[in-house]
């Protein structure tokens, strides 16, 4: 069920990524026809844009994790006796989860701290910019604690895009 729970998590942060990074490519349009088209540059494409592009690197970052896509030294894991193998690939996991815990708090501080605070080009609090991290931290314990549980059961957590 928890399996179930992250794949549907990992679908859903996939698709809000892609549906991200289309919003993106149109508020970067928006902005080049008003720019040259119609000689008045909307003022809130800019940062609706960078805005976007911090939840699409959460959400992208938290779906390769459970996909197990982040930075790892495979190589010379592979070459370790099996045992070593399950015991490197668990701190790994363990590592990558209390990553996410700090990410997931530090986020939270500083949103806390900066939501007073209104963005200038948009009607969105200053806050707002540390959102993604908060909830791709939280993804990413959910998602180590799964591949921890996993490894211990000699399975292997499959791709959510499978």
């Amino acid at each position: 069920m928890y399996t179930r729970l992250c794949a549907a998590l990992s679908r859903l942060s996939l698709m809000a990524a892609v549906a991200g990074l289309v919003a993106v490519i149109l508020c970067v349009q928006w902005q080049v026809v008003g720019r040259y088209v119609f000689n008045d540059t909307p003022t809130w494409a800019e940062a609706l844009a960078m805005l976007l592009v911090l939840f699409v690197t959460a959400f992208g970052l938290a779906v390769g994790v459970r996909d197990a896509g982040h930075i790892g030294l495979e190589s010379l894991v592979a070459l370790l006796p099996a045992a070593w193998q399950r015991r490197v690939e668990l701190l790994i996991h363990a590592l990558v989860g209390i990553f996410g815990v700090f990410m997931t708090l530090g986020g939270w501080q500083w949103a806390s701290a900066k939501w007073a605070e209104k963005k200038p080009m948009l009607p969105l609090p200053d806050g707002i910019d540390y959102v993604p991290l908060v909830i791709a931290g939280v993804l990413i314990v959910l998602f180590s604690i799964e591949h921890i549980v996993a490894n211990l059961r000699g399975t292997v957590v499959e791709p959510a895009w499978n």
